[in-house]
């Protein structure tokens, strides 16, 4: 009887332990386009769409909903985050002002958008690790399959669901879950 105790007991604070030490979106820190850090701490209560994003993709034009999107609904409850990566294909090569310049120039993107990172592979960035990784999300696994994927998070920095990068960012899946129709 001591022993099932035991037992019990100790499954139960690894449980506890596991549950207290899960990370959320709010956990990291990105470095911005123009290199300065910036904690995800700083969107407590907002609805977070993040997006890697590349120059020279099929999906490029996709800066255009993206920056529609956040005209629309962007502010105190929403925000998009772009992720400037060259893990397909070589679709993204430029610098970090490249790249700004390019959003800016052709897109008007107003929206955040990050350092250069990877988000696959061996020198995969951490804030990816954690959006693909169930074991580190909790929720799901879900590789980055291409260019403009997106992932949605939600009020609390937790993974709630993902768009793959063929589908447009203002489908309904998205406006539903930003407007709460869903």
């Amino acid at each position: 009887m001591k022993t099932n105790f035991l037992l019990i007991a100790l499954i139960m604070i690894a449980h506890l332990s596991i549950a207290q030490n899960k990370k959320t979106f709010y956990d990291f820190t990105a470095t911005t386009i123009d290199g300065k850090p910036y904690p995800l701490s700083q969107l407590k209560g907002k609805k977070v769409l993040v997006v890697n994003t590349a120059s020279k993709c099929g999906n490029t034009p996709q800066y255009a909903d993206l920056e529609d999107l956040y005209k629309t609904y962007g502010g105190d409850k929403f925000i998009i985050i772009g992720f400037p990566e060259n893990n397909f294909m070589n679709q993204e090569p430029g610098t970090n002002s490249e790249i700004k310049e390019f959003c800016t120039k052709n897109y008007g993107v107003t929206f955040p958008m990050m350092s250069k990172i990877s988000v696959k592979g061996k020198d995969m960035d951490p804030i990816y690790q954690w959006l693909t990784t169930k074991a580190e999300n909790g929720v799901m696994d879900a590789p980055v399959t291409w260019n403009f994927q997106k992932f949605m998070i939600d009020e609390n920095g937790n993974l709630v669901g993902t768009v793959p990068p063929k589908e447009k960012p203002k489908c309904d899946k998205i406006v539903n879950w930003i407007t709460g129709k869903q």
